[in-house]
């Protein structure tokens, strides 16, 4: 075989280990994931609705990868986003499914039509109008999430917590409610609750990978 050809051919197959270690749909949640915040197997495996062994199968293909990365916490092993640069990853396929598959496309309208969506200028206006006090931002995913990374401006009130915390929230200005991204239906949930209390309320669909593949955002991986 030309030596240019084994080059080349052995070039292609490690890139594409990559693309194999997310080419599958709970991968690409548990990426989604721990784009939020370090977990163990455990917590990994409750959210996305599997066992723990499956899940273990599942982050050690990703590991593999040098997707993930893992640290030890006490008697824990936790799960991390090997690079910053897998959100971005994470976000990119899914914009780019988005855009090109009817399919999803249609389910994400069933989706949209069924909320209040925020639906700004840019994240420029979002912060703008957090930073003057002219709309309050929540972030309703649970408290380490938040600890770990959030968006500018934005208060912590996970979603278990919301009804008994409604004195915290303003009656006369705009509440916008963002959890893990378009695919995270809390935030969603939060929404609801709020708009049935009385309140104006609006779901922002992006989460915090978006911020961070936009750049507008900084994450450290394995930083807590």
């Amino acid at each position: 075989m030309d030596t240019n050809r084994e080059v080349k051919d052995a070039l292609f197959d490690q890139v594409a280990r990559i693309a194999k270690a997310v080419a599958n749909p709970k991968r690409l949640e548990l990426i989604e994931l721990l784009c939020q915040a370090p977990k163990p197997v455990d917590t990994l495996a409750q959210e996305t609705g599997i066992s723990i062994k499956l899940a273990s199968a599942h982050l050690k293909e990703l590991r593999t990868s040098r997707v993930v990365d893992t640290e030890r916490r006490g008697k824990q092993i936790f799960y991390r986003i090997a690079s910053t640069e897998i959100p971005r990853l994470w976000v990119l396929l899914r914009t780019l499914a988005e855009d090109r598959l009817f399919e999803l496309q249609d389910a994400l309208r069933h989706i949209s039509g069924a909320m209040h969506e925020w639906h700004g200028k840019d994240r420029v206006e979002l912060m703008r109008k957090a930073r003057n006090g002219e709309i309050v931002v929540i972030d309703v995913r649970p408290g380490s999430e938040y600890a770990q990374a959030h968006l500018p401006f934005a208060r912590s009130i996970p979603l278990p917590e919301l009804r008994t915390r409604l004195a915290e929230l303003p009656q006369d200005k705009t509440i916008v409610a963002y959890c893990r991204g378009p695919y995270c239906l809390m935030s969603g949930d939060a929404v609801e609750l709020l708009r049935a209390q009385g309140y104006s309320a609006l779901k922002l669909r992006d989460g915090v990978a978006e911020w961070v593949a936009a750049g507008v955002l900084e994450l450290a991986a394995g930083e807590v």
